[in-house]
């Protein structure tokens, strides 16, 4: 697959997604990014926005296996990566899966669970396998999750640890839907007898991993990489940061930055990708000092000012156009 069928095929995706669930063209795009990055989502609005119903729909659309895992305070790890169970009449013992072994699952309300159930996530997430009882278990391919959280409960809450936000490639909010988006929501309930809207079927699994190849593909310039390497600098710099993004976060940046150029049709990163993704990918990376956070600075202001601070390389679109035919 090259660049042009990828965009066709992400246009199909994100246009199937928008019929079933009102959101910002922005927000979609980033979620996309990140499945084709090979990366997972986290998702932080108040309830009611419709979380749970993108992730199915962006599941549907690509054509993924879906699992839903609702945390809750007693919720076991066993009860996420699965356990063994002793078969009598055969008389041993035989694994049965859990529902993490899907392509696509949701988290949802991944802070109520305490941390030694959130960390049942860790290897899947990083390794794309799970370990139980000794037995290593490898998860579906394509394999993504996309977690949600409610940012205005915090009573009965676990906060997410510094290691388990860094395993998200994007952090990003819904937010609710102007005038006419909802309006244009309620007519829709209006017309079908169902309460939940449904997403047609756009890709399938093999042709998710044949999608998520053609960033590795996409050429960046030395220019573009020296950008990416002082934004993440002064992350580390700033004195509002106590801990500033790490080579794995610039990394993940430079992922989300070729992901985003086949999202826009082009075989080459073009500055512009890496400051589109920068907050989403790098704003949750960041731990700020205590004074930071009595003064309310937020990791989303820091990572502005850190953008504004940077200079923006000039990279001439002549320069790629041979690698954008192929």
């Amino acid at each position: 697959m090259d660049v042009p069928q990828a965009r066709a095929e992400c246009d199909a995706v994100l246009q199937t997604v928008a019929d079933a669930v009102v959101a910002d063209d922005t927000f979609l795009e980033t979620v996309l990014t990140a499945v084709l990055a090979e990366g997972h989502v986290l998702i932080e609005d108040v309830p009611g926005t419709g979380k749970t119903l993108t992730a199915r729909s962006f599941a549907d659309a690509l054509g993924l296996s879906f699992s839903r895992i609702q945390f809750t305070p007693d919720l076991l790890p066993a009860d996420i990566t699965g356990t063994h169970i002793y078969r009598e009449a055969e008389e041993r013992f035989e694994f049965t899966e859990g529902p993490v072994f899907a392509n696509f699952v949701l988290a949802d309300e991944i802070n109520r669970a305490p941390p030694k159930t959130q960390a049942a996530l860790l290897e899947a997430m990083a390794e794309g396998q799970v370990t139980v009882d000794g037995e290593t278990h490898d998860l579906p391919e394509p394999f993504v999750v996309v977690a949600t959280q409610n940012p205005v409960e915090s009573e009965g809450v676990f906060p997410l640890p510094a290691a388990q936000k860094d395993r998200f490639l994007v952090k990003t909010a819904m937010g609710y839907p102007d005038a006419a988006d909802e309006q244009g929501l309620l007519r829709s309930r209006t017309e079908r007898k169902s309460a939940t809207p449904s997403a047609d079927t756009a890709l399938d699994p093999e042709g998710v991993r044949a999608l998520q190849a053609v960033p590795e593909t996409v050429t960046v310039d030395d220019d573009v990489l020296g950008y990416i390497v002082d934004i993440v600098g002064r992350t580390r710099d700033d004195a509002r940061v106590e801990v500033g993004v790490s080579p794995r976060g610039s990394q993940r940046l430079l992922e989300a930055a070729r992901a985003r150029a086949v999202v826009e049709g082009r075989a080459y990163v073009r500055p512009v990708d890496v400051t589109t993704v920068a907050e989403p990918v790098l704003a949750h990376r960041l731990v700020r000092t205590t004074d930071a956070t009595v003064d309310g600075a937020a990791s989303e202001d820091i990572l502005a000012d850190v953008l504004d601070a940077v200079p923006v390389p000039t990279v001439s679109a002549e320069e790629h156009e041979a690698p954008a035919e192929g």
